[in-house]
């Protein structure tokens, strides 16, 4: 009996799978050594590729970070996304800050967003990229809840900031505490407290 032939990848999708793989290797040695100790030598060599393809997909090893700390975000968000879908506003609100707090303060989350990235691609790179995820989530939650009368008419986005500013410094604390787990409760239990003085 013939075999079937195997369907032929396109250009475009052979071009994906090598952006994918890019990125895939670049985070998880950017994760494991920090963005100063890793080499486009090294991304290449554990990928596969020359370097001339490398270019071809990146302009170079900080547009490479680039693309690793936007998938960074995005799972960020989808963890804030997914701690509690179906209740109330203020539920997902705290279940948010929770499950932000226990992403980005996973060793090899943490590496890449909080300590790499402002430092690489600058506080204005890195606060856009913010911006447009988790902040985002953030403030969207604060709107709903004002619009509710769950809290009280505070102007949104610099309460957004403020919160997320303290919770981005508290995970950047709970990355390197001796008890990461008893912490991040203590932390939880003094962040509800806060956004408790919130409500109306």
């Amino acid at each position: 009996m013939p075999s079937t032939p195997r369907p032929t990848r396109t250009k475009a999708q052979q071009r994906e799978e090598t952006t994918q793989a890019l990125v895939a290797e670049a985070r998880q040695l950017f994760a494991e050594k920090g963005y100063a100790h890793v080499s486009l030598a090294e991304i290449v060599e554990a990928t596969g590729v020359t370097k001339g393809a490398l270019y071809h997909h990146f302009s170079g090893k900080d547009d490479l970070f680039r693309a690793v700390l936007r998938q960074v975000h995005d799972e960020v968000a989808e963890h804030i996304a997914d701690a509690a879908p179906d209740a109330d506003t203020w539920t997902q609100l705290v279940a948010g800050c929770r499950a932000f707090l226990t992403a980005s303060t996973e060793p090899r989350i943490q590496q890449i967003m909080l300590v790499d990235a402002p430092s690489v691609l600058g506080w204005g790179a890195w606060r856009e990229l913010d911006a447009a995820t988790s902040m985002q989530q953030l403030e969207v939650a604060l709107t709903q809840l004002v619009d509710e009368g769950i809290i009280t008419d505070h102007p949104v986005a610099p309460l957004a900031h403020l919160l997320s500013g303290a919770m981005n410094e508290a995970a950047l604390w709970l990355a390197r505490t001796g008890n990461r787990e008893r912490d991040l409760e203590d932390t939880m239990a003094v962040l509800t407290r806060l956004l408790e003085s919130l409500r109306s």
